[in-house]
């Protein structure tokens, strides 16, 4: 079994308006994810420097970051980066240039986690209906290219309100949605904004983390979901 999840951290600012990258952490020890998909992961200006320490994630934490060989201080692609478990391999690792509107990407990890290989998308995908839907055709022919089939979960966060259209006509076809519940706006949740969609795996579990620390450290709830490779 492996767990999933996916994050908008918000830059690791609160609801209290702190940037606090240990809450962020602690928030993710909460959930214990193998593998973890997180978005905003970056500041915004300057350097746009990742929020997280590496040696904060490297000494208190059970995850490494996974390189996606980009120079500079970020910790992955336009604010999108991914933790796995310590002791996990990683086969290949790249980031996806997408067409965008504003500045956004995706990632790509093919990883080893036990016994499995799996293949994991992180994404944070455009404000706008039109770029959503060239992004997910993007991501979804990127994966089609891909040199050998694998389980494969896409995450993220999608910006997508309607509950069938959009993108998540693109993406569903092939990559039905888990049932995880609304992740946005963290104080009152209404908004399905957070996305794990998945193929080759049989879905044991799924939910929200609505957890009083994550309530206050985004404006986003995490997402989880418990995967067994079929």
């Amino acid at each position: 079994m492996i767990k999933v999840v996916s994050y908008n951290m918000h830059k690791g600012i609160g609801l209290d308006r702190r940037r606090d990258p240990r809450r962020i952490l602690d928030v993710l020890r909460e959930i214990d994810g193998d593998v973890i998909a997180l978005q905003e992961a970056d500041r915004r200006f300057g350097t746009k420097a990742q929020v997280i320490p590496h040696a904060l994630i490297e000494d208190h934490s059970p995850w490494h970051a996974v390189s996606f060989g980009h120079d500079g201080a970020s910790m992955g692609w336009h604010g999108n980066a991914m933790l796995v478990r310590k002791g996990s391999e990683i086969r290949a690792a790249t980031s996806l240039h997408l067409p965008a509107l504003e500045p956004r990407g995706a990632i790509r990890a093919d990883v080893i986690i036990g016994h499995h290989a799996i293949r994991v998308l992180g994404m944070h995908l455009d404000l706008s209906g039109l770029w959503r839907r060239r992004q997910a055709r993007a991501i979804l022919a990127h994966i089609d290219a891909c040199p050998a089939p694998l389980p494969t979960v896409l995450m993220g966060d999608l910006n997508e309100w309607t509950a069938r259209g959009g993108c998540l006509h693109d993406f569903g076809r092939d990559y039905p949605s888990v049932p995880t519940g609304p992740s946005f706006h963290a104080r009152r949740p209404v908004g399905r904004l957070d996305r794990i969609m998945t193929r080759g795996f049989r879905v044991l579990g799924c939910g929200v983390h609505d957890s009083a620390l994550a309530r206050r450290a985004s404006d986003h709830l995490p997402i989880w979901a418990i995967l067994e490779p079929l």
